[in-house]
């Protein structure tokens, strides 16, 4: 499994031919505790870029953007009772939604682990 991370603090998990797309622990941190989470609807077509999730927290509302182009598949429900859960455990059992890549080429423009570490220090 292969994790891709963006400048904007999201990460992505290949996983067989689907995305898991969530927040980074770095940004989960600087955001404080999540009080709410919502995404687009499964079926929704998005590009590189593009909201795909947003994410509150007492201190800010945070969109989350989709780090490839694909379609969303589906939000992470159990963010819905407890959107903490982005805090508790950001790269796995807190990710936010699950989508399909479109262009796999995207994934090359997204950077590994060893460089986003360098980037946020």
């Amino acid at each position: 499994m292969t994790v891709y991370y963006t400048k904007e603090h999201e990460w992505l998990r290949v996983e067989g031919d689907v995305a898991v797309v969530g927040i980074t622990a770095h940004a989960a941190n600087e955001l404080g505790e999540l009080v709410f989470a919502e995404a687009r609807d499964p079926g929704t077509t998005v590009e590189q870029g593009d909201s795909v999730a947003v994410v509150e927290s007492v201190k800010a509302a945070s969109d989350i953007y989709a780090p490839v182009t694909g379609d969303v598949l589906a939000f992470n429900d159990a963010l819905t009772d407890d959107a903490a859960l982005v805090n508790r455990d950001p790269e796995g059992e807190g990710w936010i939604v699950r989508m399909t890549v479109a262009d796999v080429a995207q994934l090359e423009g997204l950077l590994d682990h060893a460089t986003y570490i360098a980037l946020v220090g």
